[in-house]
Protein backbone atom coordinates (compact mmCIF):
# COMPACT_ATOMS: atom_id res chain seq x y z
CA UNK A 1 0.00 0.00 0.00
CA UNK A 2 0.95 3.52 -0.37
CA UNK A 3 1.52 6.01 2.07
CA UNK A 4 -1.85 8.45 2.16
CA UNK A 5 -3.55 10.37 4.06
CA UNK A 6 -6.72 8.66 3.88
CA UNK A 7 -8.55 8.69 6.95
CA UNK A 8 -9.62 5.01 6.36
CA UNK A 9 -7.91 2.04 9.04
CA UNK A 10 -5.19 0.77 6.97
CA UNK A 11 -6.54 -2.80 7.69
CA UNK A 12 -10.16 -1.91 5.75
CA UNK A 13 -8.33 -0.37 2.92
CA UNK A 14 -6.27 -2.73 2.37
CA UNK A 15 -9.38 -4.82 1.94
CA UNK A 16 -11.49 -2.33 0.31
CA UNK A 17 -8.45 -2.38 -2.41
CA UNK A 18 -8.95 -6.21 -2.59
CA UNK A 19 -12.68 -5.68 -3.11
CA UNK A 20 -12.03 -3.45 -5.99
CA UNK A 21 -9.56 -5.36 -7.62
CA UNK A 22 -11.80 -8.50 -7.67
CA UNK A 23 -14.52 -6.89 -9.08
CA UNK A 24 -11.99 -5.07 -11.58
CA UNK A 25 -11.17 -8.25 -12.84
CA UNK A 26 -14.94 -9.26 -13.49
CA UNK A 27 -15.49 -5.70 -15.20
CA UNK A 28 -12.22 -6.43 -17.75
CA UNK A 29 -13.49 -9.95 -17.70
CA UNK A 30 -17.18 -8.79 -19.17
CA UNK A 31 -15.57 -5.99 -21.35
CA UNK A 32 -13.57 -8.15 -23.21
CA UNK A 33 -16.65 -10.80 -23.45
CA UNK A 34 -18.68 -7.96 -25.27
CA UNK A 35 -15.81 -7.31 -27.46
CA UNK A 36 -15.95 -10.84 -28.50
CA UNK A 37 -19.77 -10.56 -29.00
CA UNK A 38 -19.48 -7.59 -30.65
CA UNK A 39 -16.69 -8.86 -33.10
CA UNK A 40 -18.41 -12.22 -33.90
CA UNK A 41 -22.19 -11.62 -33.89
CA UNK A 42 -23.98 -13.00 -36.97
CA UNK A 43 -27.78 -12.70 -38.06
CA UNK A 44 -30.24 -10.42 -38.92
CA UNK A 45 -30.02 -8.01 -36.04
CA UNK A 46 -26.18 -7.91 -37.16
CA UNK A 47 -25.75 -4.23 -36.88
CA UNK A 48 -27.79 -3.57 -33.87
CA UNK A 49 -25.92 -6.05 -31.85
CA UNK A 50 -23.09 -5.22 -33.10
CA UNK A 51 -23.28 -1.33 -31.86
CA UNK A 52 -24.76 -2.43 -29.07
CA UNK A 53 -22.18 -4.51 -27.85
CA UNK A 54 -19.45 -2.05 -28.63
CA UNK A 55 -21.65 0.79 -26.47
CA UNK A 56 -21.39 -1.87 -24.13
CA UNK A 57 -17.32 -2.80 -24.13
CA UNK A 58 -17.09 1.44 -23.88
CA UNK A 59 -19.20 1.38 -21.10
CA UNK A 60 -17.08 -1.46 -18.83
CA UNK A 61 -14.12 0.26 -19.74
CA UNK A 62 -15.53 3.74 -18.17
CA UNK A 63 -16.36 1.94 -15.28
CA UNK A 64 -12.89 0.14 -15.10
CA UNK A 65 -11.48 3.57 -14.94
CA UNK A 66 -13.20 3.99 -12.13
CA UNK A 67 -12.97 1.17 -9.97
CA UNK A 68 -9.08 1.44 -10.02
CA UNK A 69 -8.50 4.97 -9.39
CA UNK A 70 -10.67 4.36 -5.96
CA UNK A 71 -7.96 1.55 -5.34
CA UNK A 72 -5.70 4.08 -5.98
CA UNK A 73 -7.42 6.82 -4.08
CA UNK A 74 -7.22 4.22 -1.28
CA UNK A 75 -3.27 4.06 -1.38
CA UNK A 76 -3.56 0.31 -3.37
CA UNK A 77 -2.44 -0.56 -6.73
CA UNK A 78 -5.15 -1.53 -9.47
CA UNK A 79 -4.53 -5.02 -11.46
CA UNK A 80 -5.71 -4.52 -14.95
CA UNK A 81 -3.33 -6.83 -16.55
CA UNK A 82 -4.88 -10.30 -18.53
CA UNK A 83 -2.77 -12.24 -15.60
CA UNK A 84 -4.29 -10.18 -13.33
CA UNK A 85 -8.11 -10.61 -14.85
CA UNK A 86 -7.50 -14.04 -15.64
CA UNK A 87 -6.25 -15.04 -11.76
CA UNK A 88 -9.92 -12.86 -10.17
CA UNK A 89 -12.56 -12.62 -12.25
CA UNK A 90 -15.93 -14.88 -11.34
CA UNK A 91 -17.32 -15.31 -14.71
CA UNK A 92 -16.64 -18.80 -16.74
CA UNK A 93 -15.20 -19.02 -20.21
CA UNK A 94 -16.83 -16.66 -23.00
CA UNK A 95 -17.81 -19.21 -25.86
CA UNK A 96 -15.58 -18.54 -28.82
CA UNK A 97 -17.36 -20.73 -31.20
CA UNK A 98 -20.62 -18.98 -31.41
CA UNK A 99 -21.87 -16.36 -33.88
CA UNK A 100 -25.97 -16.63 -33.74
CA UNK A 101 -27.37 -13.67 -32.35
CA UNK A 102 -28.86 -15.29 -29.73
CA UNK A 103 -26.27 -17.19 -28.61
CA UNK A 104 -24.23 -13.85 -28.09
CA UNK A 105 -27.42 -12.71 -26.09
CA UNK A 106 -27.61 -15.45 -23.82
CA UNK A 107 -23.87 -15.93 -23.26
CA UNK A 108 -23.71 -12.42 -22.53
CA UNK A 109 -26.78 -11.51 -20.51
CA UNK A 110 -25.48 -14.55 -18.49
CA UNK A 111 -22.37 -12.91 -17.42
CA UNK A 112 -24.10 -9.48 -17.13
CA UNK A 113 -26.53 -10.93 -14.45
CA UNK A 114 -23.30 -12.50 -12.73
CA UNK A 115 -20.87 -8.82 -12.51
CA UNK A 116 -24.66 -7.52 -11.71
CA UNK A 117 -24.53 -9.82 -8.26
CA UNK A 118 -21.07 -9.57 -7.22
CA UNK A 119 -21.06 -5.14 -7.50
CA UNK A 120 -24.42 -5.35 -5.51
CA UNK A 121 -22.66 -7.97 -2.90
CA UNK A 122 -19.60 -5.32 -3.27
CA UNK A 123 -21.69 -2.27 -2.22
CA UNK A 124 -22.95 -3.94 1.32
CA UNK A 125 -19.05 -4.96 1.60
CA UNK A 126 -18.18 -1.51 1.11
CA UNK A 127 -20.72 -0.28 3.74
CA UNK A 128 -19.80 -3.03 6.39
CA UNK A 129 -16.03 -1.67 5.95
CA UNK A 130 -17.52 1.62 7.08
CA UNK A 131 -16.44 3.32 3.35
CA UNK A 132 -19.52 5.18 2.07
CA UNK A 133 -17.67 6.42 -0.74
CA UNK A 134 -16.48 3.33 -1.95
CA UNK A 135 -20.25 1.46 -1.72
CA UNK A 136 -21.19 4.71 -3.95
CA UNK A 137 -19.34 3.92 -6.47
CA UNK A 138 -20.01 0.64 -6.69
CA UNK A 139 -23.88 1.50 -6.68
CA UNK A 140 -23.08 3.65 -9.64
CA UNK A 141 -21.36 0.85 -11.38
CA UNK A 142 -24.38 -1.47 -10.41
CA UNK A 143 -26.82 0.92 -12.39
CA UNK A 144 -25.10 1.51 -15.00
CA UNK A 145 -24.68 -2.87 -15.68
CA UNK A 146 -28.48 -3.33 -14.49
CA UNK A 147 -29.04 -0.89 -17.42
CA UNK A 148 -26.63 -2.35 -19.68
CA UNK A 149 -28.21 -5.86 -18.86
CA UNK A 150 -31.62 -4.31 -19.63
CA UNK A 151 -30.79 -3.15 -22.85
CA UNK A 152 -28.89 -6.37 -23.90
CA UNK A 153 -31.89 -8.78 -22.17
CA UNK A 154 -34.23 -6.51 -24.43
CA UNK A 155 -33.55 -8.59 -27.43
CA UNK A 156 -34.38 -11.94 -26.03
CA UNK A 157 -37.49 -11.03 -25.19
Amino acid sequence: MNPTQNDLPLKKREKLVDLLNARLADILDLKLQAKQAHWNVKGPNFIALHELFDEVASRLEDLSDILAERALQLGGPAHGTLAAIAGKTQLPAYPLDITKSEDHLKALTASQALVGKAIREAIDQADELGDADTADIFTEVSRALDKDLWFVESHLQ
